[in-house]
């Protein structure tokens, strides 16, 4: 199995989100052949709580006006260190960047294809992945 294309469009709005709000080292993954709760996972992460919520905000807003969707879950909003939102199709990780170099999501989830984003897309320091 692979991603959807409704799975692909949501993470491309919610990656484009969390850019314009300055996000930093977005990056998508196809999980569909590990998982059966979710098609894709978006990770992206920022240097401080209120930029975290910020972005928070901006995708929740995008998928709802351009997507179509509400989260069906939201987790980790009180801290604001980690914020999970869950689409279904989609779970977007925001993180501050301190417990993204902790918790290391993207070596669990390396051996998953990577999702290209548009460049506009990609936030700060992520190197596209033909560089990689």
């Amino acid at each position: 199995m692979t991603v959807t294309d409704r799975a692909l469009e949501l993470v491309k709005v919610a990656a484009q989100a969390a850019s314009d709000k300055l996000a930093q080292e977005i990056i998508a993954y196809d999980v569909s052949e590990q998982l059966v709760i979710t098609e894709a996972f978006v990770l992206c992460s920022a240097p401080n709580d209120r930029q975290v919520r910020s972005i928070v905000d901006e995708i929740e807003d995008r998928l709802r006006i351009e997507g179509g969707a509400k989260p069906v879950r939201r987790e980790g909003e009180r801290d604001g260190r980690w914020v999970l939102l869950d689409y279904a199709d989609i779970v977007v990780h925001i993180q501050h960047e301190e417990e993204r170099g902790f918790y290391g999501l993207e070596r669990l989830w390396k051996d998953c294809p990577e999702i290209e984003l548009p460049e506009g897309a990609r936030g700060a320091d992520r190197t596209p992945l033909d560089e990689q």
